[in-house]
């Protein structure tokens, strides 16, 4: 079985040396590149089609952030954790919503790092409990949320955004609910009109943000 591939990308030397150091001594994972900042990312992305990308946020020429605007303007749907110093509730709600598979603080343990890496090549989105009580603050700071918007979503949409939050698949949450495949990603498209968003992460970050779901921990 061939290894995931890792990109780090970080303006620290240090900080993506200890990342290496990391993965060095895993069996399923390697590091095969490394970028200094946004910029030279997206070159090396391109280039080495890598399986995930670990990223900071603060970087010269490019942020984190600006990288993965950019990769979705280009479809670019390579797995993204957010590495980074800056645990600020809107900067953690703007890199889910933009489709960020996980957002880790650099004194996380390397067994959080792994089990976050690990959900996120499976497509799965792990939240730590700091970066979820996050995003309810910013739900709780935002005076103008409507509180019609969460009648707008069914029984059976809601039991499906609770399932793809645990990171489960089409095929997995049509057996559990009796249906088939094609009607859960009909629901599927139904959940994204209605959030106003275009991926699985967006439409979990969204729902946490205005409180139709809740992570557990």
């Amino acid at each position: 079985m061939s290894k995931r591939r890792i990109l780090v990308v970080d303006d620290h030397f240090v900080v993506r040396e200890g990342l290496k150091l990391i993965f060095e001594l895993e069996d399923e994972y390697e590091v095969v590149g490394e970028a200094e900042n946004g910029e030279r990312a997206l070159v090396m992305i391109d280039e080495l089609k890598p399986d995930l990308v670990l990223m900071d946020l603060s970087m010269p020429k490019m942020s984190g952030l600006d990288v993965i605007k950019a990769l979705n303007e280009k479809e670019n749907s390579v797995p993204i954790i957010i590495l980074t110093t800056y645990n600020e509730d809107n900067l953690i709600k703007e890199g889910l919503s933009l489709g960020a598979k996980g957002y880790l603080l650099k004194d996380t343990t390397r067994e959080e790092l792994i089990r976050t890496v690990e959900s996120a090549v499976r497509g799965e989105v792990l939240l730590q409990p700091e970066v979820s009580k996050a995003l309810f603050n910013v739900k709780k700071k935002e005076s103008t949320i409507n509180t019609s918007f969460n009648a707008s979503i069914t029984e059976r949409e809601l039991f499906i955004l609770q399932a793809i939050a645990r990171g489960c698949k089409s095929k997995e949450i049509a057996f559990d609910m009796g249906i088939s495949e094609r009607t859960v990603k009909a629901h599927l498209t139904n959940i994204y009109n209605k959030l106003e968003v275009s991926s699985r992460s967006e439409a979990v970050a969204k729902a946490i943000e205005k409180g139709i779901i809740h992570v557990k921990k």
